[in-house]
């Protein structure tokens, strides 16, 4: 079936058209929900550096060799950089991560309080402003599936303030539509809630939803609340093994949606 056409450069009838992939194209245009992290910017670009960045401030402050030690408890190889697809760095909401430093320290030997006095000296959110690292150009890809109809969400085991400044520094607050995060006092992915609620507050039925993902429990929560697509990408934590049971198809990236 042929793709939908939506100009990509203004109303320019000179500017280059792009057409949508034909799985889209079928659908109803109603709503298509991404991950963030590994999704549409660089996991490790943000989340690898966060955590060697975290194990180094807490070396420096309790004079404890456990950078090793916390990369491990937090699934993360600082050597290859390989984050595990289903490990605590890759699934586990900031609030979840913390509470895993602070086992780490205790391990150390640090007296709870003072395990949280280090850790609240060496705590800090990723900074998208210089950490996030777009995988596509975000704006281009938005727009383009908001003029074939869709409208644009996103799902993510991030907090809320880190994903609304990451937003504004991409300069996509306007393109979104509909945003849920992990303190948003939902059920977490693979729990179906958060495509519930986006699709409760947008006014569009799961049935007529898309779920993008790069990981697993992305993908379940997609098929637990019933969409008619789950999509996976290989730009992320998740592999074609991980990610096949659990994906009506896969993509390079989430450059690929449009052709």
């Amino acid at each position: 079936m042929a793709g939908k056409p939506s100009l990509v450069a203004g109303s320019d009838p000179s500017a280059p058209k792009v057409m949508l992939r034909p799985n889209l194209a079928a659908l109803p245009p109603a709503l298509i929900i991404f991950d963030k992290d590994g999704t549409l910017i660089d996991f490790y670009a943000m989340w690898g550096r966060w955590i060697t960045e975290l194990a180094q401030r807490l070396e420096d402050e309790t004079g404890l060799d456990l950078a090793e030690r916390l990369c491990q408890v937090m699934d993360f190889d600082p050597q290859s950089g390989h984050i595990a697809p289903e490990g605590n760095l890759a699934v586990t909401p900031l609030a979840g991560l913390r509470a895993l430093a602070v086992e780490v320290l205790s391990e150390f030997g640090l007296a709870p309080d003072e395990a949280e006095m280090a850790l609240m000296k060496a705590w800090h959110a990723p900074e998208p402003s210089t950490l996030a690292q777009p995988l596509t150009d975000l704006p281009l890809l938005f727009t383009t599936l908001q003029r074939a109809g869709f409208q644009i969400a996103i799902a993510t085991s991030d907090d809320r303030r880190p994903t609304e400044a990451l937003l504004e520094a991409l300069k996509l607050t306007h393109l979104v539509d509909g945003l849920v995060c992990a303190d948003d006092g939902l059920p977490i992915k693979p729990a179906p809630d958060m495509v519930v609620a986006l699709c409760h507050r947008l006014n569009v039925l799961p049935q007529d939803t898309v779920v993008v993902g790069d990981n697993v429990p992305d993908l379940q929560m997609g098929r637990n609340a019933g969409v008619a697509l789950t999509i996976g990408v290989l730009s992320g934590v998740g592999s074609v093994t991980v990610l096949t049971p659990w994906a009506d198809f896969l993509l390079n990236s989430i450059a690929e949606l449009v052709e």
